[in-house]
């Protein structure tokens, strides 16, 4: 499972440099960095705590309205604290890099909806191992400024899901 993920990144590096080199002949790449918030739902919510991220996403776009989407980032979800028979504890932090590869469609003007899939890595404490994700969304796009609200929802051993916002600025 290590090596998926590694040729995963590897793969998003490589289109990313790539488009990169032609960006300046046809304007139809962008790459940039982005910081995310989540907040749990469900039994996620009972465990931990509102989590924060690091990223950077690319766009190559496609046809008319439609663009190609992937990202790589760092998320953290600290864990919450309870007590048992007097006794205080933790709920274990959980430490995540999802890798998004999905497709974003223009609906009008700044306005457009997204769809992304993929892989979850995480990335030590009690969750270890790869799981898969998916993430439908919302978002304005003004610019290089591209904020999104999200709905994203992690598979390995159950679901871990959380509404997201996501700001970033693509160049």
């Amino acid at each position: 499972m290590k090596k998926i993920f590694q040729a995963a990144a590897a793969l998003l590096l490589l289109i990313c440099v790539t488009a990169q080199s032609s960006q300046a002949q046809l304007k139809r790449f962008s790459i940039g960095p982005f910081v995310e918030a989540g907040f749990p739902t469900g039994d996620f919510s009972k465990t931990n705590k509102t989590g924060y991220g690091i990223g950077l996403g690319a766009d190559i776009k496609l046809v008319a309205g439609l663009t190609a989407v992937g990202s790589v980032s760092y998320m953290y979800f600290g864990g919450k604290s309870f007590n048992i028979n007097g006794n205080n504890a933790d709920y274990a932090n959980v430490k995540a890099i999802p890798i998004r590869l999905g497709l974003r469609y223009k609906v009008f003007s700044i306005l457009y909806a997204k769809l992304e899939g993929g892989t979850i890595q995480f990335a030590g404490g009690d969750y270890t191992g790869v799981g898969g994700l998916v993430a439908p969304g919302i978002g304005i796009r003004l610019l290089g400024l591209d904020v999104e609200g999200k709905y994203e929802a992690w598979f390995k051993d159950g679901t871990k899901g959380f509404w997201g916002l996501k700001a970033g600025y693509n160049f």
